[in-house]
């Protein structure tokens, strides 16, 4: 019965994916189609709803309720979209237009807190079943994050919960188009990385580069490159361990692939935690892949 079945989309900036998991969180069927946010808003909403008729006719079920993980957030007091790298969808009243559009209730969440409930139930927290609070990070182009309580996403009063890269970490750092400086996600996403490495040689190069030459040892600028991520990441995950105290971390994102930043990085958040220079909090990577934002989705 269709009560059985979770449904989750998630709105990517290149394609919408669709995935139907059981009770047992067991996955049914995926798929995908193009997002073509080039053509509109309206064109999106479209795509949703030629998707999901799609998704029921191959499964033989309708929907009766939809989970959606989108690229920014559902202002609580205006109902309207904010903060989406698609862009046609900011300002728009995406819940309603989605429940008029599919005729049945949705849910909404931002991607990176459909990250965090997806890990914390059906990926790395599984290993850590007694976690009652879970900050996932994503550090990649941006830097985000998700907070889930009690198996729960809080998404906050102001649709702010679990939002970590727009606090300054760098002061008179460079400027973020959020209008501040020296944000956490201009100075370790892996753009702002590889931003320094490119004001230190002239040259720009990939992240995944500046960390081989790093390990590689011959490479003044990678290695003052990846410490500056260090010492960075160091300062800013203390202060998620300071205020939280979350019973486990999750690092997802490109940056979060390197390995330092299990070793020597949690050595640099014990330096700077408020606990007498000890750390038990778990900080892992996740298992689930690109597909934590739809099973996420489908969850909520």
């Amino acid at each position: 019965m269709d009560s059985e079945f979770r449904w989750g989309i998630d709105l990517g900036g290149t394609k919408i994916e669709c995935a139907v998991l059981d009770k047992n969180n067991e996955v049914l069927i995926r798929k995908r189609v193009p997002t073509g946010a080039e053509n509109g808003y309206t064109h999106i909403l479209n795509q949703i709803r030629t998707l999901t008729g799609s998704v029921a006719s191959e499964l033989g079920v309708k929907p009766t309720r939809i989970g959606f993980a989108t690229p920014g957030t559902l202002v609580p007091a205006t109902q309207r979209m904010k903060n989406c790298n698609t862009v046609c969808m900011n300002g728009q009243p995406m819940k309603a237009d989605l429940e008029a559009t599919l005729e049945l209730p949705v849910s909404i969440a931002n991607d990176a807190n459909c990250f965090a409930l997806a890990e914390t139930l059906m990926g790395a927290g599984r290993r850590f079943p007694d976690a009652e609070l879970v900050f996932g990070v994503i550090m990649g182009t941006g830097v985000g994050g998700g907070l889930v309580v009690n198996k729960k996403v809080i998404n906050g009063h102001q649709g702010l919960g679990g939002e970590w890269g727009h606090n300054i970490l760098e002061e008179n750092g460079d400027p973020c188009y959020c209008g501040k400086r020296g944000c956490v996600e201009k100075v370790i996403s892996g753009v702002g990385l590889e931003n320094h490495y490119e004001k230190l040689t002239g040259n720009r190069i990939s992240l995944r580069e500046i960390a081989a030459r790093k390990e590689a040892g011959n490479d003044p600028a990678a290695e003052a490159t990846i410490e500056r991520l260090l010492e960075y990441y160091g300062r800013a995950i203390s202060t998620l361990v300071n205020v939280l105290d979350p019973d486990l971390i999750i690092i997802g994102g490109g940056v979060g692939n390197i390995d330092l930043l299990y070793t020597e990085g949690s050595e640099r958040i014990k330096k700077y935690v408020f606990n007498e220079g000890q750390l038990s909090t778990p900080v892992c990577k996740p298992v689930l892949g690109d597909s934590a934002g739809v099973f996420g989705a489908a969850l909520l």
